[in-house]
């Protein structure tokens, strides 16, 4: 009897075993987890809501292929309510209580500038999601900093460079008073000059602000041969709305920060005729074979689209492509025995000196130790709306 006991309790024993041998043996690897900070509710959610379902979209397809070196990539994205006072505490949470590896974003300038001096200090490497210059430079205070979008000189300098030939020479401004929209006036004013531009008008207004008839009354008793609005697309869409009512003629001229469809539909049939500098992804149908981003701006057009539909895809959801595929490829070169103070610093060097020549939605980048753009010329396109849709002024 004892012995038909003790061989029992040997073949119960080995049956429990397997299934913990099994776990134990398991050679599933640790995740990386990269941080986000978007805008996805509040004044920049047209612009956040697309940067999610873009990361959102990256993970699923990476992991679902195999993860980056059998590592699965998790991104924890977190919401600054369109808030720069949230985005500090927000990145100070990725760093220290997340232990990310990277953070992308955040969505708006303002929130970008504000939390540079964390990442510094946490020495953790940002690729922002936003337009200003001032968020890479100066270089020497932005060694952890990098970005993605088109600046605002080089788009204030695409359309002043339409207005040299075109032989418009008296223009007025109208910007927000938020950090886009200041930093925009700035380079304005500072770049006029050079391309013998007077300015004859140089109104504000508040990010929320819901009329802009008096200052547009103002602007139109003056000389102006064209209006400049800089601004994101809910103001600049009242801007072209009021232009219509007053029944102004001269041409309106936007930021790249209405490059979305929402512009369109909010702005109605007084978005028709406004130009603007954006990225190709929203004329990717006229952009030739033979241009070096072709490929990655139908991929992205067409994978985008198939999730959320036709003519969904829109450039701020390409910028958050582009950071995200910038940290992913250092992920991909990096060794699995590091540290994460090791891996960050790993991830900041591969970004600044590997990606060369690299083309993304926005641009062809080549990153260097004195430029955290990097971006070739001949990435942005002077676009003007007609009947609602985008057309590409070659």
């Amino acid at each position: 009897m004892r012995k038909w006991f003790y061989l029992l309790l040997a073949v119960v024993m080995l049956a429990a075993a397997i299934p913990l041998a099994g776990v134990g043996c398991s050679s599933e690897k640790e995740a990386y987890v990269v941080g986000a900070i978007f805008s996805t509710s509040g004044a920049a959610s047209d612009l956040g809501v697309p940067e999610e379902r873009t990361v959102n979209m990256m993970v699923e397809e990476i992991n679902d292929n195999g993860g980056i070196n059998g590592h699965k990539l998790k991104v924890i994205v977190y919401n600054d309510e369109s808030k720069t006072e949230n985005a500090l505490n927000l990145a100070t949470k990725l760093m220290e209580q997340d232990q990310v590896l990277a953070i992308i974003g955040p969505t708006t300038t303002g929130s970008s500038l504000a939390i540079i001096d964390a990442v510094t200090t946490g020495k953790t490497p940002l690729v922002s999601c936003a337009a200003s210059i001032d968020i890479v430079t100066p270089i020497e205070d932005r060694f952890w900093v990098f970005k993605t979008p088109q600046t605002d000189v080089q788009a204030i300098r695409e359309i002043y460079g339409y207005f040299e030939e075109e032989g418009i020479t008296k223009i007025a401004l109208i910007t927000d008073t938020s950090s886009y929209g200041a930093a925009g006036r700035k380079y304005l004013l500072e770049e006029k000059s050079t391309y013998g531009i007077t300015v004859v008008d140089d109104q504000t207004f508040n990010s929320g602000d819901t009329n802009m008839q008096s200052q547009l009354t103002h602007i139109k008793g003056t000389s102006a041969q064209a209006v400049i609005c800089w601004a994101t697309n809910k103001e600049s869409a009242i801007v072209a709305q009021d232009m219509q009512t007053l029944e102004m003629t001269i041409p309106l001229f936007c930021s790249h920060g209405v490059a979305n469809q929402a512009f369109i539909d909010q702005a109605g049939e007084a978005a028709n005729g406004v130009i603007l500098p954006a990225g190709k992804l929203l004329v990717v149908d006229d952009v030739p074979d033979s241009d070096p981003q072709e490929e990655v701006l139908t991929k992205y057009r067409d994978d985008y689209e198939a999730l959320y539909g036709a003519g969904s895809v829109n450039t701020f959801g390409g910028h958050a492509y582009d950071a995200l595929s910038m940290v992913v490829m250092a992920l991909e070169e990096m060794d699995e025995d590091l540290s994460t103070a090791e891996a960050r610093e790993f991830i900041r060097d591969y970004i600044e000196d590997d990606v060369e020549d690299w083309p993304g939605t926005g641009g062809v980048f080549t990153m260097s130790p004195t430029d955290h753009l990097g971006m070739a010329p001949g990435s942005l396109a002077l676009i003007k709306i007609e009947d609602g849709e985008w057309t590409w002024l070659q």
